[in-house]
């Protein structure tokens, strides 16, 4: 299983399930990085005045928002950080709703939750529940300095995380503004009989390991890579790795409290403290993401999948 890049727990209720958050993608595309032809050294980018021209150091720089054009607010790194959500290392369950209410568009980025330690059975009780109920539930989540609104939905035998935008980033279909001709339109049926038999033709079955399915760009580059090693067009560059220290989440398996947070609702308001357990679970972890450094910046080129 690929490295977990965040630890902790799924919380809804009073129970609390274990997981790591593994990435449920791979970014493809071919990086292109500067390298000086002359000596094969890295090439970065300077920090340039851009009315003056002149290269500056990065103590003269700061951080700032453009208020109205031409005019800047400045706002400082402690303002910076203390902005910045706290990470709580849970993903705090809002609420559910049904899985087909979610638009498209909203949807951004997929993750694995896998079970953590002796989280086992609790998350398979939360992956059949939504499976019987239909629903997906609704979360907030802080990864590394962001936070995100999510949505856990069960798939087979896992649970996954798929990262929403806010709904202040998607733009309504009004801002498409259509024409008239394509929104009100009277169609024939020998017209739609047609298309409908067209896409019946075509009408195929998903094979990710088809020829369709490849980035051809992706596969003539890294052939051409390859081609070049093989006949010794290889230079060496100097590069360094880190990688950053692993903790666990120490997070008890709750499934009990499952009872207590169904009795403890009605009650809450007035006796909260019945509805507390006995001793809370706690998770403690770091972003885990192994992290490759490289001295300089480097100027890439991907092909958008």
């Amino acid at each position: 299983m690929p490295r977990a890049i965040w630890k902790g727990a799924i919380s809804f209720g009073l129970v609390h399930i274990p997981v790591a958050l593994v990435s449920a993608t791979s970014r493809q595309g071919v990086d292109f990085d500067w390298l000086d032809k002359r000596s094969m050294d890295p090439v970065g980018y300077k920090r340039i005045n851009k009315v003056s021209g002149k290269e500056i150091n990065k103590e003269n720089i700061v951080k700032g928002v453009q208020y109205e054009k031409g005019r800047y607010v400045v706002i400082s790194e402690d303002e910076i950080r203390s902005a910045h959500p706290k990470s709580t290392q849970t993903i705090d369950i809002f609420g559910f709703v049904d899985s087909d209410q979610i638009p498209l568009q909203h949807i951004d980025t997929p993750y694995f939750l896998a079970p953590d330690k002796r989280g086992e059975k609790v998350y398979a009780l939360l992956r059949q529940a939504l499976v019987d109920t239909g629903k997906v539930a609704l979360a907030h989540v802080v990864i590394r300095t962001s936070q995100h609104l999510a949505a856990v939905m069960p798939l087979e035998s896992a649970i996954v995380l798929v990262l929403l935008r806010w709904p202040s980033e998607v733009r309504g279909l009004d801002s498409l503004e259509l024409p008239k001709e394509a929104t009100d339109v009277k169609l024939s049926k020998s017209e739609l009989d047609m298309a409908k038999r067209l896409i019946k033709d075509m009408s195929t079955e998903w094979t990710p390991d088809a020829e369709e399915y490849r980035d051809t760009f992706q596969d003539q580059i890294m052939s051409l890579v390859e081609t070049k090693a093989r006949e010794g067009k290889i230079e060496n560059v100097e590069t360094d790795a880190g990688d950053t220290e692993r903790k666990s989440a120490d997070v008890i398996d709750l499934t009990e409290l499952l009872k207590r947070s169904l009795g403890g609702r009605s009650s809450a308001a007035k006796a909260p403290a019945k509805a507390k357990p006995a001793s809370k679970g706690k998770a403690e972890a770091k972003d885990d993401a192994p992290a490759k450094r490289r001295a300089p910046p480097r100027k890439k080129t991907t092909k958008a999948s």
